[in-house]
């Protein structure tokens, strides 16, 4: 016979769910192990970024994680959640440069050893910060595998697969087109900027025909301060407007620089008046076209959005005051015709939201395309599925768009590029260690390039460098490839399509089977979280009013495939009475008196068939990641049937 136990009549999550948080890690648990028998099941966690703390949407992705995983541990698989963190390189950099210039300091005068140093330091800290948070959340992660981006073993795997790539003619240094943040001081990839639509303006401008007095070309563009850069103007060879114009030149207006008039497809004869500028150095269009016709790139604009010295009169002032002032001296000239509202896409970086700028820079490259056909091949075949599975569309159109990725960045914080140019005779070597001397001309003077990679590319590998890779691991050859991914839509391009890239290209297989596609936690009326709005929810806060447990119910009550998640007051307090539920029922048992017959009465094998059918509904509800079905299969069955029906009937 059990004795009688004194509980509280309230539950009070915050004195109890700390102390078994702890305990499940000191136990060690949740440990996996290459020699553990059973069907193997692993997972790695979308690494957060060391630039803050966790926020409510790091709680629901975990909590889905952790429904699956403790789930699968239960059914006696052999189950893997690997956690980390990711270093973050553009963000962590601008939070740890915020937080000198705040001290008075600028973090380039610091200089790139000591800027590195602050930001290890950074790093312990906000790190640190994320594992408590996860602890606290009830993460069942194996903290022993714990990596982090930066990690010796990962950035070994990251040299590895840069010189690999190298070595395959799927790498390259070249001059090209990039988005260039003034700000930041950085290129960034086209994921890394932000497009939005907003009001702006078409300057329409002439150009008079050299040698035909009264002849114009009228030519309509949203950034008249580029026009400073022209080297041609384009019309289509088919328009009929303009048969009479083959081989002519314009007069370039401001600069009065003769420059010709080419034939090209970049002019529709449909839209506008079928003539567009040419300035290869500032339009990605205009840079392709400048190739196919051996033009000049004039670079009008640097890297600090200023006016080049090749601008003439406006050179050293920024670039929308040199608008206004190229827009009032064509007026003066006679050579505006007009000036229209226009509705434009602005590029703005991802980061500081600053206005890119598209120049022409000398950047480290991936060919993209043969990797890309790989992991397009491995989705069309099923072998990796993603749910809910209108995803595989998006995936897809991306995919076969996909550019060459620019992954050298102008910063101080993230992995080195391995590569080190020669001071003698200039040659680039390119090597998994540091080359004593050159392979070329046998001098010493090798100095190593100064950009970092890409964040993503080393994200991009976390599958398998995470579990030992290059080296060839035992927890490498167990867990991968890993058996589920749970992540946003926001990093399908940015994580999810370059880790396919990777693992098919590195491995030689896909690195996880499924990618369930998340939803956004938004407010109760339903708008995005955002600082600005103020509608921020702080998961260690609500945690500590309502309990963990209750703030991951009320999560997965709306965590519907395909829907957003809407997170109210009412919702955690509903599930803060669910918890307190349980509690009273436990309480209510302790309290009585158990005896040891082994004859079960009716209602007993009334309450074990509900048990084994929510039982199966739920593993049906986990094993399709219906996780808002799986929430409520659970609480009819405690609330209605055990506690309302089953113990009243005891």
């Amino acid at each position: 016979m059990l004795f009688p136990m004194q509980i509280e009549k309230v539950y009070e999550p915050q004195r109890f769910e700390p102390h078994w948080a702890q305990w499940w890690i000191d136990s060690g648990i949740f440990r996996a192990s290459p020699e553990n028998p059973g069907r193997v099941f692993s997972l790695v966690i979308p690494p957060p970024n060391v630039t803050g703390v966790l926020h409510i949407g790091h709680m629901l992705e975990h909590t889905e994680i952790d429904v699956t995983v403790r789930w699968h541990r239960m059914i006696g698989d052999n189950t893997l959640w690997l956690p980390g963190t990711d270093h973050a390189g553009i963000a962590t950099q601008m939070v740890v440069a915020r937080q000198l210039k705040e001290e008075g300091v600028n973090y380039r005068e610091l200089g790139r050893e000591k800027f590195e140093e602050r930001v290890w330091q950074w790093k312990a800290q906000s790190g640190d910060t994320i594992k408590r948070q996860m602890v606290r959340l009830g993460a069942s992660c194996d903290w022993s595998r714990e990596r982090f981006t930066l990690d010796p073993g990962l950035s070994r795997a990251v040299r590895e697969v840069f010189v690999s790539l190298y070595e395959k003619g799927l790498l390259y240094r070249g001059e090209y087109m990039v988005n260039w943040c003034p700000h930041c001081h950085t290129a960034l990839s086209d994921l890394e900027v932000a497009h939005a639509d907003v009001a702006g303006h078409l300057w329409h401008i002439r150009y008079p025909v050299n040698g035909m007095p009264g002849r114009y070309l009228t030519v309509a563009t949203t950034r008249p301060e580029t026009m400073l850069g022209d080297t041609a103007v384009a019309i289509n060879a088919k328009d009929a407007r303009y048969l009479d114009l083959h081989g002519k030149t314009v007069q370039l207006p401001l600069m009065d620089r003769e420059i010709p008039i080419i034939l090209d497809d970049l002019a529709d004869p449909e839209f506008g008046t079928g003539v567009v500028k040419v300035t290869p150095a500032h339009d990605l269009n205009d840079f392709e076209a400048g190739k196919r016709h051996n033009l000049p790139k004039i670079k009008v604009i640097d890297e600090n959005a200023l006016m080049t010295a090749a601008a003439g009169a406006y050179a050293g002032v920024d670039r929308f005051v040199a608008r206004k002032s190229v827009v009032a001296d064509l007026e003066k000239l006679g050579a505006l015709v007009k000036i229209e509202d226009y509705k434009l896409s602005l590029g703005k970086c991802d980061r500081c939201k600053t206005a890119v700028e598209p120049l022409i820079s000398t950047q480290w490259f991936v060919k993209t395309k043969p990797l890309a056909e790989k992991a397009i091949a491995v989705v069309e075949s099923g072998e990796i599925g993603f749910v809910p599975a209108n995803w595989t569309k998006t995936y897809y159109e991306w995919m076969y768009n996909i550019r060459d990725w620019c992954i050298s960045r102008q910063l101080w914080w993230g992995h080195r590029i391995p590569a080190w140019h020669c001071g003698e005779c200039k040659e680039i070597v390119v090597a998994r260690e540091t080359p004593t001397a050159c392979p070329r001309c046998a001098s010493g003077n090798l100095t190593q390039d100064t950009d970092v990679l890409d964040t993503w590319f080393s994200s991009g590998l976390w599958p398998f460098s995470t579990l030992g890779w290059p080296d060839q691991t035992a927890d490498l050859a167990k867990y991968y490839p890993t058996s589920l991914l749970i992540t946003g839509f926001d990093i399908l391009f940015f994580w999810v399509a370059r880790m396919v890239m990777m693992g098919c290209e590195f491995m030689g297989e896909i690195p996880f089977k499924q990618v369930y596609i998340h939803g956004l936690v938004r407010d109760a009326d339903r708008q995005k979280m955002s600082k600005t709005k103020g509608n921020v929810i702080d998961p260690l806060v609500v945690t500590e009013k309502y309990g963990t447990d209750a703030v991951r119910m009320a999560l997965l009550q709306g965590a519907a495939p395909g829907t957003d998640i809407v997170l109210t007051e009412e919702r955690m307090e509903s599930s803060r009475a669910f918890a307190n539920k349980i509690w009273n029922a436990a309480r209510l048992l302790f309290m009585q008196e158990v005896g040891q017959s082994t004859e079960l009465s009716i209602e007993d094998r009334w309450i074990i068939s509900r048990l084994n059918a929510t039982a199966w509904q739920a593993t049906r509800a986990i094993d399709q990641y219906r996780y808002h079905d799986y929430a409520q299969f659970v609480w009819h069955f405690f609330w209605h049937s055990f506690c309302d029906w089953y113990l009243e009937l005891k």
